[in-house]
């Protein structure tokens, strides 16, 4: 029986999609018991947060994580799906923006925010999802979410072209904050391309491609990979309370601690109102 746990992070390539990274990982790990920690499109690539096991449990903790994004626009066109794969609705030529006022624009979007979703998603609505609705040309009401944008930089200006980094928060979609630029902009234009370069603590630099896991070259990050906390050695009678997720009453601080038993870590405690309860269990 296959009892692989961890977090592996990949470096998606373009054009698969994240849930073809995760048939690639179930057919090769030999389980099914396999999550990803956030969509990204076909088009972008970048780092994909894989969690397998047990560690599925830490999917809905890893996707509440901020990410960090270097994004292109192509100016001068306008498609559907806001991005370069999707129909021209409308086409303008030799666009160039003055950078100043590119930088400007950019800075005035961090914050929190309302941002509509794009119809070519997998959110669902009425129990079908945007894409759906899109490619059946039926009309919907595009649902908005609560975003921020934490920081923003800009890293080229061409004609016909720009270049940035965004670090965004959960359920930012860059497509769609790429047409909102645009727009205050005043011109036309398009996401060109999507490099996920950092999810949390998960940084591309630290990834794992496609092929390294074909080649069983990859890193698997287990739980003190993940979290830095103190372990609090657990005694026969703790360990008994803890392995069923009772809460303890200990003299100790920490906002977190591993449990740990005959060396190894049975589970995360957090502390709240004094007394730690579990917060995940291994």
């Amino acid at each position: 029986m296959n009892r692989l746990n961890g977090v592996i992070v990949i470096n998606k390539p373009a054009y698969y999609t994240s849930r073809d990274v995760v048939n690639i990982l179930n057919k090769k790990l030999n389980t099914k018991k396999i999550g990803h920690t956030g969509t990204l499109d076909p088009l972008a690539t970048g780092v994909l947060v894989v969690c397998i096991g047990k560690y599925t449990k830490l999917v809905d903790k890893i996707t509440a994580y901020d990410k960090e994004y270097i994004a292109t626009v192509k100016l001068g066109i306008e498609t559907d799906t806001k991005d370069i794969t999707g129909k021209i609705l409308k086409e303008n030529d030799n666009i160039k923006v003055d950078n100043k006022v590119v930088i400007n624009t950019l800075n005035s979007f961090i914050g929190k925010s309302k941002q509509t979703v794009p119809k070519y998603s997998a959110v669902h609505v009425n129990g079908k999802r945007l894409y759906e609705y899109a490619r059946n040309d039926e009309e919907v009401i595009l649902p908005k979410r609560d975003i921020e944008i934490y920081d923003i930089e800009l890293l080229k200006n061409i004609p016909g072209e720009i270049t940035f980094r965004i670090v965004v928060s959960k359920g930012t979609y860059i497509r769609s904050f790429i047409d909102d630029l645009c727009t205050k902009l005043g011109v036309l234009g398009t996401m060109s391309s999507l490099l996920r370069t950092r999810q949390g603590d998960f940084k591309i630099e630290n990834s794992n491609s496609l092929d390294d896991i074909e080649n069983n070259k990859y890193q698997l990050l287990t739980i003190k990979d993940l979290f830095s906390y103190n372990c609090y050695q657990l005694n026969e009678e703790e360990f008994k309370k803890v392995k069923n997720g009772v809460p303890l009453r200990l003299n100790k601080e920490d906002t977190h601690l591993f449990m740990e038993y005959n060396s190894q870590i049975i589970a995360i405690y957090k502390l709240e109102n004094g007394v730690y309860k579990a917060d995940f269990m291994l």
